[in-house]
């Protein structure tokens, strides 16, 4: 309960803290420096030149869903995340295995149960979608 307590204690700090220095621009563009019947004059304003932006396109897949960089992976290896994301819980945990046993000196091998947790999240993600599991689990 002291967590709670000191975890709420800081973050009112800190909301104080940032509320404080929060500018005040209610009395002009000056922020009420100067006094009010004095002078001023303004500078010549000039406006930035602007930049134009070229869209990069992603490159597109090669004809027929091949992924040719994946090619070296091991057949378990090549599954996607689309595919693993079918699979009942035994035959995700079939594959991890084999995909742990073509891939060995992993930063997951030996640990099946942290690679399949690992996968089971990755794959959740749409980017993840077309690549393989061992790719997106970074064993391959």
């Amino acid at each position: 309960m002291t967590r709670l307590s000191a975890t709420v204690a800081v973050l009112g700090a800190l909301t104080l803290g940032l509320t404080a220095c929060g500018g005040n621009d209610s009395s002009g563009p000056d922020g009420g420096s100067h006094p009010h019947g004095s002078t001023t004059t303004a500078a010549p304003t000039t406006t930035a030149p602007t930049t134009s932006f070229t869209v990069v396109e992603p490159p597109s897949e090669a004809p027929g869903g091949a992924h040719p960089q994946y090619s070296a992976l091991g057949p378990a290896s090549r599954t996607t995340c689309n595919e693993f994301k079918t699979l009942d819980t035994d035959a995700e945990k079939s594959l991890i295995e084999k995909v742990l046993a073509e891939n060995p000196g992993s930063k997951l091998d030996g640990n099946p149960n942290l690679a399949l947790g690992t996968a089971k999240l990755v794959c959740l993600a749409a980017s993840q979608a077309d690549k393989p599991v061992a790719v997106a689990i970074g064993i391959a």
